[in-house]
């Protein structure tokens, strides 16, 4: 109802905000949820796939992701978290979209994620669609070439030392990111 009788402009410049609380209600443990992906954060941006601009992953994305990982583990702790995020994700057949919700049945005119309708939707390569009205998706600019770089950062991710290490330990101190 937030919506209601407002103009395009208005309703993306609140879509930041409303999306992080969706996020955040749609996890099931929210402390768990900040500290994987302040973890997974800082792994992206030290493997260079943390920019939006650039084709890659930006907040938004990297953080539904991860919210995606703690519906899929809701009882798992931090480490564990982080451990799968990269056991799901690397394996993850895109281009089939991450949804933290189904969409919502709302329909106040604006435009929305939707490849049935939209043509232009059906192209993108890795859609991970924002859980508020009206559901965009946060990743338009990835390309063929990033989304392989991405891919095979998750794989290796999956395998490396460092995720060995912190699910074999459960628990780990992120110090400020």
């Amino acid at each position: 109802m937030l919506l209601k009788n407002l103009d395009q402009k208005c309703v993306r410049s609140l879509n930041g905000c409303r999306v992080t609380d969706e996020i955040l209600r749609l996890v099931p443990d929210i402390n768990n949820f900040r500290l994987a992906l302040r973890a997974i954060k800082l792994w992206a941006k030290r493997h260079g796939i943390y920019s939006n601009t650039l084709g890659y992953l930006g907040g938004v994305s990297w953080a539904m992701l991860v919210a995606r990982t703690c519906q899929l583990y809701p009882n798992a702790l931090p480490a564990t978290l982080v451990h799968k995020f990269f056991l799901v994700f690397s394996q993850w057949k895109w281009p089939q979209p991450v949804l933290l919700k189904q969409p919502d049945s709302v329909n106040l005119g604006f435009p929305v994620w939707d490849p049935r309708v939209n043509v232009s939707d059906r192209y993108h390569l890795m859609p991970i669609i924002t859980p508020a009205y009206p559901q965009q998706n946060s990743t338009f600019n990835v390309s063929a070439s990033t989304r392989t770089v991405i891919m095979e950062e998750f794989r290796i991710g999956e395998y490396s030392a460092i995720c060995s290490i912190i699910f074999a330990v459960k628990e780990f101190p992120i110090v400020s990111c």
